[in-house]
């Protein structure tokens, strides 16, 4: 009984982890996809003021139109280096310094736009004037702060791009000149088995030519004894001895008859 109470007891035990770690999931899935909604929901409704602003910038003129447009240049230096950042970032963990001083300039940028946003509902178009000249220099220096960032990132990642398509080449040529290894040791190895049948070659010529004057030697002692006639260089001493017997036929004929 005591043993059975133990398994019905870790059975339990086992049943509430598993609900315990089912609802942690549960939670923390819909907190990733509240942040989620509400970071596309915050990019929409930029992306929407954004185009609100533009507008702005046609159709109206005069000081309040300069205001929107002072916002949306603002607005668009921090996205196009946020971008940036954020893109290169992966691969490059120095690029985060620039990401925090970019969310500090972040803040600066959106209590500057809340107050041109504010501005821009000013109905006296002097008051605007009047501010205006000082708006527009903060958001400069903001502008320009952003614009450093993104440029130095863009440069730093243009270096290493370069750097590393220049070790990649240095890679590749070394590569394909151990792939056509023929043309430096196996070119020696061939000259070499040339050199070697040449040799040989060389080597059969000369026995080849002590064996044609062992045999020239030969023929020169044969002939020691005496000096060969003239008949018998040219092969005439057989025929002739032929003749010499026809003619003489005759003549014993004639002798034998008288």
């Amino acid at each position: 009984m005591d043993a059975l109470g133990i398994v019905v007891v870790m059975v339990l035990l086992l049943g509430a982890a598993v609900v315990a770690a089912a609802v942690i999931g549960t939670v923390k899935a819909a907190k990733a996809a509240a942040v989620k909604l509400e970071r596309h929901e915050a990019n929409a409704r930029r992306a929407v003021e954004n185009v609100t602003l533009k507008a702005k910038t046609f159709t109206k003129p005069g000081p309040h139109g300069q205001l929107a447009a002072v916002r949306l240049s603002l607005r668009t230096a921090l996205d196009s280096t946020r971008q940036v950042l954020a893109g290169g970032l992966p691969q490059d963990g120095q690029l985060g310094e620039a990401m925090q001083l970019l969310t500090r300039l972040d803040a600066h940028a959106a209590e500057l736009d809340a107050e041109m946003r504010m501005l821009e509902r000013e109905p006296d178009a002097a008051r605007v004037t009047a501010k205006l000249a000082e708006l527009r220099e903060r958001a400069g220096r903001i502008t320009h702060s952003a614009e450093s960032l993104r440029w130095a990132a863009q440069d730093r990642m243009r270096r290493f791009a370069d750097d590393e398509l220049s070790r990649l080449t240095d890679e590749c040529a070394n590569e394909a000149g151990a792939l056509r290894h023929w043309d430096t040791g196996g070119g020696a190895g061939d000259a070499g088995a040339g050199a070697g049948a040449g040799a040989g070659d060389g080597d059969a010529r000369v026995r080849a030519g002590d064996g044609g004057g062992a045999g020239a030697d030969g023929r020169k002692g044969l002939a020691a004894g005496r000096r060969p006639s003239a008949e018998e260089v040219l092969g005439l001493a057989e025929p002739l001895a032929r003749l010499a017997d026809r003619l003489r036929k005759p003549n014993a004929g004639g002798s034998s008859a008288g």
